[in-house]
């Protein structure tokens, strides 16, 4: 008597699908944010400017490629941060002339 087992039949296998890799994070968008903190601590108008131009130029890459690049928060953030700093400093400049302007005026008229 021979008795041979039934071979099973192979699975049909799943075609490969290619890899989609993620977005990666745009680097200006990181420098955006990391000068935006700086504006506010070690340097303090200079990382102000350069977070707002960094911050757009972001933008405007993450917009062009949105599959190639992501980070369009840390973008904003840095936007945000460098143009308060701006305001900031140019409010302060404000105070500081109408200040001592204002003892300027005073003294001329004594």
């Amino acid at each position: 008597m021979n008795t041979t087992t039934p071979i099973p039949a192979p699975l049909p296998q799943a075609s490969p699908m290619p890899a989609v890799a993620p977005p990666e994070n745009n680097m200006l968008a990181i420098i955006s944010l990391v000068s935006g903190i700086l504006g506010w601590t070690l340097l303090p108008f200079l990382g102000s400017i350069a977070a707002v131009i960094c911050g757009h130029l972001a933008r405007a890459e993450i917009r062009r490629e949105p599959g190639r690049y992501s980070g369009d928060g840390l973008a904003v953030a840095g936007l945000v941060l460098g143009w308060l700093s701006i305001l900031f400093w140019i409010a302060l400049a404000f105070v500081f002339v109408m200040f001592f302007g204002g003892l300027l005026w005073l003294t001329s008229i004594m």
